[in-house]
């Protein structure tokens, strides 16, 4: 085993995937990346993690609402060009050629081109750390889509994208809260 240096730890544990993260701050729609992503428990809560620094911090603080959209692997570099420029002075659907869809329960917007979108209600904010809690109120997927594979963020400029499925649920059915569980 060889020393690691700690500021570099986190990228032995990045979560995944990869997301993009729609708002609406009363006047227009924006969307940011988000790598640090977080499942709570089995019910349909989240967490997502980001902060002053970003454009749509201020419209989650404010409308309490927004959608995660799930990107697959052809939209890798639309989703590394919205992570790395500002809403405040971009419109990130016009200039990444990107569909906005209404919503069915929130105010923003979902993405066409992604895989799913998970429309959410923000029950809080851990102000310590700017982690957003959010509780899913609604939720879609394209099945008809071919690319399934999503991407993950190592942290270090690098991704991994998603392989093949291992099927263990025989071993996990214990486990395997009942409305997820397949026959």
């Amino acid at each position: 085993m060889r020393q690691m240096k700690l500021s570099k730890v986190f990228t032995l544990m990045e979560p995944g995937p990869v997301v993009l993260v729609t708002t609406h701050d009363g006047k227009n729609d924006n969307i940011m990346t988000i790598s640090w992503t977080m499942v709570l428990d089995f019910t349909p809560v989240f967490a997502i993690t980001t902060g002053q620094w970003n454009h749509s911090f201020a419209a989650l603080r404010k409308n309490r609402e927004c959608v995660i959209a799930i990107p697959t692997v052809d939209l890798l570099d639309k989703v590394i060009g919205i992570g790395t420029c500002s809403g405040s002075d971009t419109d990130k659907f016009s200039r990444f050629k990107l569909t906005p869809m209404r919503a069915r329960v929130v105010r923003p917007p979902l993405i066409r081109e992604c895989l799913a979108n998970i429309e959410c209600k923000v029950i809080d904010i851990v102000r310590k750390h700017d982690i957003v809690v959010l509780e899913a109120v609604a939720a879609c997927m394209d099945i008809a889509r071919k690319e399934k594979r999503t991407v993950h963020a190592v942290g270090d400029g690098t991704f991994i994208v998603d392989g093949r499925k291992i099927d263990r649920r025989k071993m996990m059915a214990s486990r395997i809260p009942y409305g997820v569980r397949r026959s």
